[in-house]
């Protein structure tokens, strides 16, 4: 019988959280599911799951939900930041609106929200910080610079405070993904698409994205349910291991980009945009 958590996990309306939250519920822990579409959660409440309105962006909700756990829960055990957003594009042609827009999302609403949690975690003198963060914070994805920032960004953040809150027995723990099959590959090409047309990256730009396309509609990507089953893992576990590795090319693709001389890699991610696939 696994010990009962309470758990506040964010970006649960679709893909890994939606599956995570109900992972989670069906084992019996009490989940709140926090998202900006609370409409698409709404079949989690069958399971018991709380669904709250929460956008990581916006400081009020995140304070709303925090206070809300604690007074009718009186503890926070764990917090999963997975709320997560990418739009990719050469570096020169994505608009810096944009840019800032990632980092809120991934890196700034993921650290307030962490900060919102640690006092009642520190008081209890136990608690679990879970970052999904990916494969793409230990590898540059070619015309993905921007999201990159932010995952490289998660990785150095959740290492920092590991060391940090270890003291008040509070543990932290990263998620890294590799390639998973969820909406999020559609909208990253679409967003490649429209920072690439009238620019001078325009005819690689538009490939890529059409790459990128096939690739997340073939049988080549993992199911979220893997990403869900390493987040229990995370949860559950007494002693978590400080990072969990999986889906498809999330092994590989690191060593590759740590063994490869740094010209190799570029090489290699330059012929990737410039192959034609086969629709």
């Amino acid at each position: 019988m696994k010990e009962k958590k309470t758990i506040l996990i964010t970006g649960a309306s679709s893909g890994i959280g939606y599956d995570a939250a109900q992972l989670l519920a069906q084992q019996g822990h009490c989940v709140y599911a926090a998202a900006r579409r609370v409409e698409r959660m709404e079949p989690l409440k069958a399971l018991g799951v709380h669904v709250i309105k929460m956008d990581v962006t916006e400081e009020e909700l995140m304070r709303q939900g925090v206070e809300e756990m604690i007074q009718k829960e009186g503890h926070i055990d764990v917090l999963i930041n997975n709320a997560g957003y990418g739009f990719f594009g050469a570096i020169e042609t994505v608009p810096l609106a944009e840019a800032r827009r990632q980092l809120e999302v991934n890196v700034f609403g993921l650290a307030r929200l962490t900060q919102l949690v640690l006092p009642q975690m520190r008081k209890q003198g136990s608690g679990r910080i879970i970052n999904t963060s990916s494969i793409a914070g230990k590898m540059v994805i070619y015309m993905g610079g921007w999201y990159n920032v932010t995952k490289y960004a998660v990785e150095a953040f959740s290492d920092a405070l590991r060391m940090e809150v270890k003291p008040f027995g509070i543990d932290v723990v990263m998620i890294e993904p590799g390639a998973i099959k969820t909406n999020w590959g559609p909208i990253a090409a679409q967003h490649l698409k429209e920072s690439s047309y009238g620019t001078a990256y325009e005819e690689i730009g538009v490939q890529w994205a059409g790459n990128v396309d096939w690739f997340y509609q073939s049988n080549w990507l993992s199911s979220p349910s893997i990403i869900a089953k390493a987040i229990s893992c995370a949860v559950n576990s007494r002693h978590p291991k400080t990072r969990y590795c999986r889906g498809r090319f999330s092994v590989v693709g690191r060593m590759a980009h740590a063994l490869m001389p740094t010209r190799w890699w570029d090489a290699m991610m330059r012929r990737m945009g410039r192959v034609k696939v086969r629709k």
